[in-house]
């Protein structure tokens, strides 16, 4: 069943002048025909259209069930984004799909981009969403510098990865030994220059835990999506 996104269809009962547009003259639905609709808000609709307009496509709600994200915890990615906006993109993309909660451009001393427009972000969000068959649309902050970021408070664990070599390797610690699976979790990842040693020195302050993803050097978005991925390979040990 085809899905669409519509963060207030309860209210109006019509799709947006987007998803109807696709909806009618692209997969040339039909009144009658039925559809999904997720408000991004955890919840899922069954519906069938009344009326096929590319403009306005009216619907009748059918159905409704709550499908909270699966993983159970809040997953909280935050990183610089790439001066490559296309890696940040294909990061967003991956990391929606996987499931994430918010994610957070970092403003680091290091950043090759310090200005974000967040916008086609969010409709690549929203297609992921879409994609990976989830009811809700996670949070993307604007660009945020790194020590407010620091300072805002939070449960669970609290990571940041880098590379400097100013702390010896045996004292660093893997993701997988940090994180108890079914904890919250905020993940910090540095632009391509990493972190400044006063960044890294100020989160340990702020009681981030410094960890490493494994022996090798990985670009910016590589480790944000490894980061995603580890904390949800973890979680799936409390399923089995």
């Amino acid at each position: 069943m085809h899905r669409f996104y519509c963060p207030d269809i309860a209210d109006t009962l019509t799709l947006g002048e987007e998803d109807s547009k696709h909806c009618v003259k692209v997969l040339r639905m039909a009144e009658g025909d039925t559809i999904e609709v997720v408000d991004g808000n955890g919840n899922l609709y069954t519906c069938r259209i009344t009326m096929a307009h590319p403009k306005r496509c009216a619907v009748e709600v059918l159905d409704k069930q709550s499908q909270p994200p699966h993983w159970g915890c809040r997953i909280v990615l935050g990183i610089a984004p790439t001066k490559n906006l296309d890696r940040m993109e294909w990061l967003v993309e991956k990391c929606v799909e996987m499931g994430v909660d918010r994610i957070i451009p970092l403003r680091c001393h290091n950043s090759e981009r310090t200005v974000l427009k967040t916008e086609r972000l969010r409709k690549i969000m929203v297609s992921a969403m879409k994609q990976s068959l989830k009811a809700t649309l996670p949070q993307l902050d604007e660009m945020t510098p790194v020590e407010q970021v620091l300072a805002e408070p939070m449960s669970g664990t609290r990571c940041i990865a880098y590379c400097d070599e100013m702390l010896p390797r045996e004292q660093r610690r893997t993701l997988a030994s940090v994180y108890q699976p079914g904890n919250d979790v905020l993940v910090l990842i540095g632009p391509e220059g990493d972190f400044s040693p006063e960044e890294v020195q100020a989160a340990t302050t702020a009681g981030f835990i410094p960890v490493t993803l494994g022996e090798s050097r990985l670009r910016t978005e590589t480790a944000g999506m490894m980061s995603v991925a580890w904390i949800h390979a973890m979680l799936a040990t409390l399923a089995v």
